[in-house]
């Protein structure tokens, strides 16, 4: 409910109201407020352009004189402008006169977004009160004027603003001002969405803005008449109100130049003394003033004939030295010579003001303008001058009223009088009831100032003809800005108002004034040296810098400090380079004028999608360009890109920014615009992270009316009207900033003409003295330093020394270098393909490029290149597009991996993030990110080839910031791109550097220098390598297959990854207890082992959830066989599974082929033909391996070295592969698991070996069958061992396999599938066999392989460096989707060490995927193997785990439905801080919880946005939880069998304002369907705040998860049986976690309000139930149980609920 009005009354009063009485104890807050009985209701509409008629409620009265039939008209009357009045259509009533209000003659219609929502509160419209409130969509509200608002983002906490013209000082009060401006713009979001609202009324009135947010507007006359006014960005909707005002005059040239004024010099000698002193010391200065000193008696249009006797010749004495002077006339007259020429005059009354007894004109007569414009040519005739200053045009008076007072009526003395000054309508100023052309005074006082305005402009129009001048006034109203500019009023010279002029030279900004400025040094009071310095630095970046103060006070012009003075040196520095930089003021003056584009800007105008951006008015720009931060306290210090930064700022210094991507022109400065507009000009060019700039220059003659100019858009110039420049203007230095590295060449054309310039000519940070002739055309060039990055290299196989001539013999170039890492054999700039016809749809394009035949063959030996190709690009989404290259006349093999694209293509072109251009020679595709530009994707590089089995493609990236491609091991989650290669190939190999490993991952992820994310798959599944270059770039090399590339848009990282899961499946949700702790050994001797470990573990008390059999178990290590050392294994395993634990066993793919008794697992499988064979053109038999299996009847002699075991033919059995992709295959799979399981239970598989390894190199016997350029092709990426073949440890890749179509693929192509195609049918059994979730653990993945399968990292090494791997490790297969991942705890390899051990332990506690596995030899590395201080340690940080177990699992649930990742990057999260791009040895748990480990012997590790020394004793590892979270706990137990019988908890992190939220996803932890719930899965979500707690409750079944309804109660289960709130708040980001204390602090519901009306909850037993409260913003918060019946206890409410123990029924 809305306030009514401001006043306090008491109960009686409210009660005779209507409105409803409510006392609380929050200052502003209202007691008395509308009740629904007020307002009015519709009666009827008229279409189009609806006129809807309104009547009153009946309702007593607020003020009397209510209007009980009103009209509302509503109208679009242009894209972007709602117009809606509300007035009496049966009686005229005043209405503002504005002379720019053009209504349009089309009227279109246009879906507007829900912004200004006057529902709210009810509408009250009498004759001498108006009040209208509507509740706004953000807090962020801009504009409203004229007061001093000391920042210029509003405070929303019941604030109100009195708008109504005043003579006021501007000393930091809520009063009204000079000027009248009921506007005010709204930033929605970070979308840059606004709106504005203009109340085109010119009463007294007031705007209360509240919390809701709302605004409220009461008005004391007039009509309602509102423009709201729509745009895609802030500056879009201040074009949009000039549009409706009128856009801003364009000052003439030398009006930009520095000012100097003060009150009462004296007498002229004084003011040429000032003049002459500041030019003694090369003051950049253009303009003198003189104030009402130079009058007589202080009567306009006269001059003091004896101070001032030499008045008339002063302005030639200022033009001799290129100066200009400017002098005041006030609003009123005494009784003299200009008063009596005009009887016929309209006078308004008689008052006292500066003369003494004066009169005022008024100025909306037609008989005052013409005198007013005849007595200024009369003066002007007299007194020679170059442009006008009006001031006290309030109108301003020092009489309350008049002379004569003013009579009591309700003009005077209205019923209702705004909070204005005084609270007194005639304050100061005239009597209300004075009569004016336009009406009452009453109306039109606000518009005086505008009134004189339109008169001096006439004035000044018929003595400065054509030529253009100057005119200040200090009243102003909306369209003002057309014809005047304005300065802020008589502020003081103190560090307060030097910080407030910035709000308001924004604020005149939104008004559309934007010729706008302070009094630099402060109007009264004496300033100081310190603060006059600090203040000439900035007001030299004011649109209007003039130094300006009051009698009586000392002078403060620079001079008057000293020649050397730092206030002097300081000050000519920045006015120098004000000077420098004012033909870019002047253009954005001209862009102000003809677009309405704001000059001073506020830095959320450009970076609204930057939430701290909005509340910055310490900081201004120029334009988009020029960023300027001035000291504004009296110290050094101010508070780099995107962030808070501490910049040191002596005394002499202000901080002066050009951003990247800008053009300004400059010009030679010199000490007055007369002499610098001869000057040469140049240009500062601003490269970006793009190496690109653009920008603007407006030139003309600076003065006239006219408009001959020329126009300069990214220095493509245009003369208009026959400009003509006689000053033979010049471009005399250009500078280019961001040009990483010195320009080797600089080349000037001309027309036919180019010019090497000299290097005397050429600085690194310049190119100088290249003169540009306006009117001609230029290209100035230069070449980028390390032109070696740009090379594509032509010789990349590696092992093959390039010489000039092999080079060459490829149609390569040749050029020796020193750069490290750059090619001497380089692909020329037009290698490729050329682009043929395009043809585009609304969907995409199809094109076909044709090789560039002139370089002959590529020169590989076998790959024939295919000179004709097709191209394709889908646009799959508005944030995924395809693109595809293939041979359209010979089919190739494609990768059978299913990808979930939309059904529709997005055929919108405004809602794709993206833009594709092709360019035709040569070949390439652009990919460019429409919001800021950024190319993220150009291929237009040269090497493109695409032969038989060699293809590749390179590509420019966006920026150096790459993360992705695997599986291989990285040094650093972010790549380095200085000349690395990484090959990709499924191999059976342990992590090592450079080493293809287990898995093929072709994906990457970008970060733009923007801190925009994009994402890019490249679908092939062909042996590969990518090579990263300093340019950057990177370039892809596959050996077979097309090229299909996938790239999502994001933009953030987060997205990417949601993205990306979207298209290749989202991952699987693991089965609850999976995220328990496990443990695994290859070389448990027999059953007794596993059995004695698990009684030592549960006498320690360490949690502990699965243990695993490694091939041990097996007989001969046959798959589905039990070693009779493990019989016992069965029953073990039954008895352990009856305690809460679970048993995952391993399986491999190979199927011994040599036994001597049936194994049923072969012989099916051959009787079924699942195995991997030759092609029938081959022989048609099995290709036999060798891997894990023995002979039968044999010892394995462990002492040989593993060669010779493994060639011994007595010893290795002869294996064979089944072939996973056909369906018969996962028949029998199936079949083979399943027996197994009814001889020994299981709960998850673990799969090996699915490379698949060997451990013979293609075949037994080593010779594979078939062409031999399959095992070694004509290139072979850079693999381990790669001079023996892609065979090396796996099938000859001759061998053919069948797709689930019958379609035959080569293992060549298929080979990175083999663990994809093994996953799933593995995932299928154990679902089938099982009944429940479970998981299953795969070594070898594909991208999709996250739908079925986790992973670890493979067989990695004890040693420390593994452990900071293993994050980097976990976040790539985060990109990846596969959130269930970790590495071998303590490492796989090799003997543990004590303290690295330990700390593998804690930090293994926080992978995913926790399991400690060590190899067959080394000792044992569990828990319990080494002390109990280690034990002790390892319980400790697994009782953390555990208990944070259903905040894991929540963040599972949320990658398996919405594809977010679960172990984070902090660039996830905190993407704008570019410091976090490169942090990899700290990570996240989902948004939450910071885990910070240590990975160094004896570490000390490295609040917010800084690196922090942390303690870290052994026994320790460093967590933190972010403010702002809410996360779900559960005490911990042995197992999650038994911690998920305990009570949940809720830890709350408080961010900085005292909220938190956080959600909980709860099922059976193991159950199987769509929600992979058995039952009911429940999900939470928790919003803390204001001392309350709101937890959200859903359940449902399948896809469905709806909210619980409040009248069938909330339920009890073991979920619910207690919610204990733990309850944190440090004002840091992250938050030490007291996880293990014994007293965590317990937060304690409100207390609960009693009131007459009776809430009534379900009586059935509640354990947690879902409270709806709605609490007042007040310290003691009434509660409200909102259930049955309606309670209201306060006139404004927020939504919210508290979550408590419950054993009875509630009522309060």
């Amino acid at each position: 409910m809305m306030i009514s009005w401001p006043l306090c009354l008491q109960q009686d009063k409210c009660a005779a109201r209507g409105c409803c009485w409510s006392p609380v104890d929050q200052a502003n807050v209202p007691w008395c407020y509308f009740s629904t009985s007020h307002g009015y209701t519709v009666m009827s509409v008229e279409n189009p352009n609806p006129y809807v008629d309104l009547r009153r409620m009946d309702s007593p009265s607020l003020f009397g004189a209510d209007i009980n039939k009103l009209t509302l008209h509503a109208e679009m009357q242009t894209a972007n402008r709602l117009r809606f009045k509300i007035f009496d259509s049966k009686k005229q009533r005043y209405e503002v006169p504005h002379e720019h209000m053009n209504i349009p003659n089309n009227k279109p219609s246009s879906p507007i977004r829900e912004t200004f929502d006057t529902t709210m509160a009810p509408l009250v419209f009498a004759d001498q009160y108006l009040q209208l409130s509507a509740r706004l969509p953000s807090h962020n509200i801009y504009g409203l004027g004229e007061h001093v608002h000391k920042q210029y983002r509003h405070d929303t906490n019941w604030k109100t603003w009195p708008i109504f013209t005043r003579d006021a000082f501007p000393n930091g009060g809520t009063h009204n001002l000079y000027g009248h401006y009921p506007f005010f713009l709204c930033l929605e979001d970070e979308s840059g969405k606004s709106f504005g609202v203009f109340l085109m009324n010119s009463n007294a009135m007031e705007v209360t803005l509240q919390p809701a947010p709302a605004v409220t507007y009461r008005t004391i006359g007039g009509i309602l008449d509102f423009y709201v006014l729509f745009g895609d960005t802030p500056e879009q909707v201040v074009q949009e109100f000039l549009e409706l005002i009128g856009r801003p005059v364009i000052p003439p040239y030398w009006s930009l130049g520095f000012q100097l004024s003060r009150w009462n010099y004296g007498s002229l000698e004084e003011v040429k003394r000032t003049v002459e002193r500041n030019r003694a010391v090369d003051l950049p200065y253009d303009i003198q003033y003189t104030d009402i000193d130079y009058m007589e008696d202080k009567k306009d249009f006269t001059y003091d004939k004896n101070l001032f006797a030499d008045l008339p010749q002063f302005a030639d004495y200022l033009h001799e030295k290129g100066q200009r002077y400017i002098l005041i006339l006030l609003q009123g007259d005494a009784p003299y010579g200009s008063y009596d020429r005009e009887r016929a005059v309209q006078w308004l009354f008689v008052w006292q003001v500066w003369p003494g007894e004066t009169v005022f004109p008024d100025y909306t007569s037609t008989n005052c303008i013409d005198w007013w414009v005849d007595e200024y040519v009369r003066f002007s005739q007299e007194v020679k001058h170059d442009a006008l200053w009006i001031d006290m045009n309030e109108v301003a008076s020092f009489d309350q009223g008049s002379n004569k007072g003013c009579e009591v009526n309700n003009l005077n003395n209205p019923p209702f009088t705004p909070n204005i000054l005084d609270g007194l309508m005639y304050s100061k100023t005239l009597c209300m009831d004075a009569k004016q052309a336009w009406g009452n005074h009453y109306d039109v006082h606000s518009l005086y100032g505008y009134s004189m305005v339109l008169a001096t402009e006439k004035a000044l129009e018929r003595v400065f003809g054509e030529n253009r001048t100057l005119m200040l006034t200090r009243s102003s109203f909306p369209g003002v800005g057309k014809y005047s500019g304005h300065w802020l009023g008589d502020n003081a010279a103190n560090w307060n108002d030097i910080k407030w002029a910035i709000p308001g030279m924004l604020e005149f900004g939104l008004f559309g004034v934007p010729y706008i400025g302070a009094d630099i040094c402060g109007f009264f009071g004496n300033t100081t040296e310190d603060l006059c310095r600090r203040w000439m630095q900035v007001g030299a970046f004011y649109p209007f810098s003039r130094n300006h103060n009051a009698e009586g006070y000392k002078p403060q012009d620079p001079a008057v400090f000293g020649e050397n003075s730092t206030l002097v040196q300081s000050s000519k520095h920045y006015l120098t380079i004000r000077y420098t930089l004012l033909p870019y003021l002047y253009t954005l003056f001209y862009k102000a004028h003809t677009t309405g584009e704001t000059v001073v800007r506020p830095l959320m105008h450009e970076f609204y999608s930057d939430s701290a951006s909005w509340t910055v008015d310490r900081q201004f720009l120029w334009g988009k360009h020029l960023l300027v931060t001035p000291v504004l306290d009296p110290w050094d210090l101010v508070k780099a890109r995107k962030q808070h930064f501490d910049m040191y700022l002596p005394a002499d210094k202000l901080g002066l920014h050009i951003r990247g991507g800008a053009i300004l022109p400059t010009q030679t400065p010199a000490v007055t615009t007369t002499y610098s507009r001869r000057n040469p000009m140049g240009l500062i060019v601003a490269l970006d992270d793009n190496q690109r700039a653009a920008g603007e220059l407006f030139w003309d003659d600076g003065d006239s009316r006219g408009i001959a100019f020329f126009y300069c858009d990214s220095f493509i110039c245009v003369t208009h009207a026959g400009y003509k420049d006689l000053g033979g203007l010049v471009f005399g230095e250009i500078k280019v900033l961001g040009v990483p590295q010195p320009p080797p060449l600089v080349t000037v054309t001309h027309g036919n003409t180019v010019t090497n310039l000299n290097e005397n000519k050429i600085r690194y940070d310049a190119v100088k003295k290249v003169s540009l002739i306006v009117g001609e055309s230029y290209l100035v060039a230069w070449q980028r330093g390390g032109a070696e990055y740009q090379r594509f290299d032509c010789y990349p196989q590696k092992g093959q020394v390039a010489t000039e001539d092999s080079c060459k013999a490829r149609g390569c170039l040749w050029e020796p270098t020193t750069r490290s890492g750059a090619p001497w054999c380089f692909y020329p700039e037009d290698y490729g393909y050329g682009a043929n016809i395009i043809n585009e749809a609304d969907s995409g394009m199809t094109l076909d490029i044709t090789r560039n035949g002139k370089y002959g063959s590529s020169g590989l030996p076998g790959s024939p290149d295919i000179d004709q190709l097709r191209v394709e690009v889908r646009y799959h989404s508005e944030h995924m597009l395809q693109f595809k290259i293939w041979d359209p006349s010979n089919k190739r093999y494609e990768v059978p991996v299913p990808l979930s694209v939309p059904a529709t293509p997005e055929t919108s072109e405004a809602k794709r993030l993206y833009k594709v251009v092709i360019t035709n020679r040569p070949f390439g595709i652009k990919v460019m990110r429409k919001s800021t530009g950024t190319t993220i994707w150009d291929s237009a590089v040269p090497g493109f080839t695409f032969s038989d089995m060699f293809i590749q493609v390179s590509t420019r990236l966006s920026s150096e910031y790459v993360y992705g491609f695997g599986e291989t091991e990285h040094q650093t989650y972010r790549h380095n791109l200085n000349y690395h290669t990484w090959g990709m190939f499924a191999k059976d190999q342990p992590p090592g550097d450079k080493k293809n490993c287990y898995g093929v991952h072709p994906f990457h992820m970008g970060l733009e220098t923007t801190a925009h994310a994009h994402g890019v798959l490249l679908l092939n599944s062909n042996a590969m390598d990518v090579t990263f270059q300093p340019t950057p770039s990177i370039t892809y090399r596959t050996i077979g297959g097309i090229l299909d590339f996938y790239m999502v848009l994001g933009p953030t990282p987060e997205m990417v990854v949601q993205q990306y899961t979207e298209l290749i499946g989202r991952p699987v949700l693991p089965a609850y207890w999976s995220l328990g702790f496990q443990l695994c050994r290859y070389g448990y001797a027999n059953d007794k082992e596993i059995e004695d470990l698990y009684r030592d573990m549960v006498a320690a008390g360490i949690p502990y959830d699965v243990q695993y059999a490694d091939i041990d178990y097996m007989d001969r290590q046959l798959n589905f066989v039990l070693d009779p050392e493990f019989t016992g294994l069965p029953a073990l395993v039954n008895r352990m599974r009856g305690e809460g634990m679970r048993f995952i066993f391993i399986l491999d793919p190979a199927i011994a082929g040599n036994e001597t008794k049936p194994y049923p697992a072969f012989d099916r499988g051959l009787e079924q033909n699942v195995f991997i064979k030759w092609p029938k053109e081959l022989g048609d038999g099995i290709v036999w391996g060798k891997v894990w299996p023995d002979r039968p009847n044999v010892t394995v002699d462990e002492s040989l070295d593993w060669d010779t075991q493994v060639e011994v033919w007595l010893y290795r059995a002869y294996a064979a592969f089944p072939d996973f992709f056909r369906n018969h295959t996962a028949k029998w799979w199936l079949q083979e698991i399943k027996d197994f399981y009814e001889s020994l239970k299981f709960d998850g598989l673990w799969i090996d070996m699915n490379e698949p390894a060997s451990f013979v190199h293609g075949t037994v016997g080593g010779k594979c069958l078939g062409s031999d350029l399959l095992e070694n092709p004509p290139y072979m990426p850079p693999l381990d061992a790669m001079e023996n073949g892609l065979n090396h440890k796996t099938l000859c890749m001759n061998s053919q396999q069948f797709l689930s179509d019958g379609t035959p693929v080569r293992h060549y192509d298929v080979h990175n599938l083999y663990g994809w195609s093994h996953a799933k049918p593995t995932y299928d059994a154990l679902l089938s066999v099982t009944g429940k979730r479970g998981v299953v653990v795969t070594r070898s993945t594909y991208p999709s392989s996250g739908k079925w399968a986790g992973h670890w990292l493979g067989d990695n090494n004890s040693s420390w460096d593994q452990l900071y791997k293993s994050i980097i490790g976990m976040m790539e297969f985060s990109l990846f989707g596969i959130p269930y991942t970790g590495a071998d705890i303590c490492g796989f390899f090799n003997t543990a060490e004590y303290e690295m051990c330990l700390r593998w332990m804690q930090l293994g506690a926080f992978y995913p995927y926790s399991r400690n596995h060590n190899g067959k030899g080394s000792p044992r590395q569990d828990p319990v193997s080494w002390n109990s201080t280690f034990a002790e340690a390892s319980r400790d940080v697994l009782n953390i785990r555990y208990t944070l177990l259903p905040y894991l699992y929540t963040l599972m649930f949320e990658a398996h439905t919405s594809g977010n990742t679960v172990v984070r990057p902090l660039l996830h999260e905190f993407v704008e801080d570019r410091a976090t791009w490169d942090v990899d040895r700290q990570f996240l748990w989902g948004p939450a919880l910071l885990i910070t480990p240590a990975m160094e012997p004896a570490e000390v590790l490295q609040v917010r946005g800084k690196m922090v020394n942390m303690p870290t004793p052994l026994d320790h590892i460093n967590l933190h939880v972010r403010g702002g979270y809410i996360l779900p706990w559960q005490k911990a137990e042995n197992n999650t069998k038994f911690s998920r019988q305990n009570p949940l908890g809720l830890i709350v992190a408080l961010d900085d304002s005292g909220f938190a939220h956080g959600s909980l996803f709860w099922d059976d932890g193991e159950g199987i369907g769509e929600c992979r719930t058995s039952a009911a899965g429940v999900q939470y979500n928790a919003l803390f705040g204001l001392g309350s707690v709101c937890v959200q409750i859903k359940r449902g079944r399948g896809r469905e998860m709806t909210e619980e309804r409040s009248d069938r109660g909330y339920y009890s289960n073991s979920l619910c049986s207690r919610m204990e709130i733990r309850s944190l708040h440090q004002t840091r980001s992250f938050i030490p976690t007291p996880l293990l204390s014994d007293n965590p602090p317990i937060l304690s519901p409100p207390p609960p309000h009693t009131n007459t009306h009776t809430c009534t909850h379900t009586p059935a037993f509640v354990s947690c139930v879902r409270l709806l409260f709605k609490l007042r913003c007040s310290l003691s918060p009434r509660v409200c149980f909102h259930y049955h019946s309606r309670c209201w206890s306060s006139p404004q409410w927020l939504s919210g609920c508290y979550c408590a123990s419950v054993s009875k029924s509630l009522t309060h």
